[in-house]
């Protein structure tokens, strides 16, 4: 019997170790593609690794294009989104789940609903009502426009649909606010919670490109995807510079890869109590 459930677990850490191979290739590839020469890429069958490494196809992917700018855009834009989202994501999933209001339900259906419409949608309207702020081609533009998340909300009301009403009571018995339970009772309670907000908002807002290419003209407020699409085509690259294109692809998503190594163990944490909600 311990010899079969050896062999299981052996199993399957062999399986969750070939998905993490298949899913980390690309990303192998992509950055050992930055080492090669153009011929290297496309030779056949392909090498694993270049003959000899060109790492100054990164110094020149750099010096190509302002992506410095652009990584910077991106970083603030996507950061000050993810600290909005927070606040206004707490407040309102509090105000869902632990407040007493006329209509509560109808609000909370209508947040749901809100969740089922697709954001091409609201592209034309969120276009007009920015024009009409004079807030096109500005940050303030890029910011405002993303400050508030339906899934952000759906996501935190859950997590404090499962901290105990009676906790929230206690808190009001004591003489505490609103205010006050929200951010010191049940905020350190589901803070795993709003680490995967922050994750998951970070990745989507640093790797938007529709949007803010609809709403900004302006080369020096372009994000990243932006600025990787106007080297890989206005910049002369189209087809000619692979290594330099997979070079700033690289580099570029380095933010995204520290993001997720400092808020792995939190994302892991919550994961491990969302199953063991499940299971009780």
């Amino acid at each position: 019997m311990k010899i079969w459930m050896q062999f299981g677990i052996t199993a399957r850490y062999l399986v969750a170790a070939a998905i993490a191979v298949v899913m980390a290739f690309p990303f192998y590839w992509m950055a050992t593609s930055a080492l090669k020469t153009n011929d290297e890429i496309w030779q056949f069958p392909p090498t694993f690794w270049p003959n000899v490494p060109l790492w100054q196809n990164f110094r020149e992917a750099w010096t190509a294009a302002p992506f410095g700018q652009y990584m910077l855009n991106s970083i603030f834009v996507a950061g000050t989104i993810v600290l909005i989202q927070i606040v206004n994501s707490g407040m309102m999933a509090y105000a869902l789940t632990h407040m007493q209001f006329r209509l509560k339900g109808a609000f909370a259906a209508l947040v749901l609903i809100g969740y089922m419409i697709p954001s091409t949608a609201v592209y034309l309207p969120g276009y007009i009502v920015l024009g009409k702020l004079q807030l096109l081609d500005s940050y303030g533009g890029l910011i405002l426009s993303n400050c508030v998340s339906i899934f952000s909300i759906f996501l935190i009301r859950q997590a404090f649909l499962q901290v105990s009403h009676e906790l929230v009571e206690a808190g009001r018995v004591d003489g505490a606010s609103h205010t006050r339970i929200l951010w010191t009772i049940l905020v350190p309670l589901v803070r795993s919670s709003f680490a995967v907000l922050a994750l998951i908002t970070f990745i989507e807002q640093y790797n938007n490109y529709f949007w803010p290419m609809l709403i900004t003209k302006d080369p020096s407020l372009q994000l990243v995807s932006a600025g990787l699409r106007s080297f890989f085509v206005e910049g002369g690259a189209y087809g000619l510079k692979w290594p330099l294109i997979m070079a700033a692809s690289a580099f570029t998503i380095a933010p995204l890869l520290v993001i997720f190594v400092l808020a792995q163990k939190t994302v892991i944490q919550s994961v491990n109590l969302t199953a063991g909600a499940s299971k009780g």
